[in-house]
């Protein structure tokens, strides 16, 4: 069976989960579930002033500190930033950390999104809580387990597609009482500033993160707030988790 209240964020790189589902995390902190935040790459790529190696050293360390305001536990798969590959070998660790952490709920990045890693994060999720029970697929020291995870895709950046289309969430937290804490974790992720400056013109991402957040929290009348899309495929859960667990802070669609 997954793990009694244990939620996994399964992103890309370090700070994806801040921007997109750290008020959830944070809500869901404060019922009593455990917390575990992954990224598939150590952001080796997201620097303008440091080495790979260096880089990937100081974004663990500040993604290991902002799980550890909830509690929580960081995980990186170290694979390449723009080299994420949905092939053999990195489906197999991400149907290991899944059996290893056995979440009940599973945050992913959005299937359309600004950049082909996101894309391919959210691909590697979808199978790896599909195949988290499959006996024939061996993990090394970690057993199959079922059910089937709840999985559930954040907002892509900026809200849009593509192609620029508003994508519309089918369930929207409302983050409002917890946002200093996501604040608070996105804080931790300092070598950012630098990095989105020079490479996305962008010099207080803080305030690009709130602005979206407020954005999505004025859909529901409330000051911010997280837009979720559940998979509803075959074999996934298909009752709403977060409305069960958190109450009237949920409103779907």
């Amino acid at each position: 069976m997954a793990g009694p209240k244990t939620v996994l964020s399964f992103g890309a790189h370090p700070d994806d989960a801040e921007f997109m589902c750290a008020g959830t995390l944070a809500l869901l902190h404060e019922k009593g579930w455990r917390i575990h935040i992954s990224t598939m790459t150590p952001g080796d790529c997201g620097t303008v002033e440091y080495s790979r190696e260096e880089i990937s050293r100081i974004r663990r360390a500040e993604a290991a500190k902002s799980a550890a305001l909830l509690d929580g536990s960081y995980h990186c798969l170290e694979c390449g930033d723009v080299f994420i590959m949905y092939d053999r070998r990195t489906l197999l660790k991400a149907i290991e950390l899944v059996r290893k952490v056995r979440p009940t709920i599973v945050f992913t990045l959005s299937p359309q999104d600004y950049m082909v890693d996101h894309e391919t994060a959210a691909r590697l999720a979808q199978t790896a809580c599909f195949a988290c029970g499959v006996v024939n697929i061996e993990t090394a020291g970690a057993e199959p387990f079922e059910p089937v995870p709840y999985l559930y895709y954040m907002d892509p950046v900026e809200g849009k597609d593509n192609f620029g289309a508003a994508v519309k969430a089918g369930t929207i937290v409302d983050i409002t009482g917890v946002m200093d804490t996501k604040e608070q974790m996105l804080c931790c992720h300092e070598s950012q500033r630098n990095w989105l400056l020079k490479h996305h013109g962008m010099d207080d991402y803080l305030l690009m993160m709130k602005a979206f957040a407020k954005t999505r929290g004025a859909e529901v009348g409330c000051g911010f707030a997280e837009g979720f899309r559940q998979h509803l495929g075959h074999a996934y859960p298909q009752d709403n988790i977060l409305k069960s667990e958190l109450g009237d802070l949920v409103h779907v669609a």
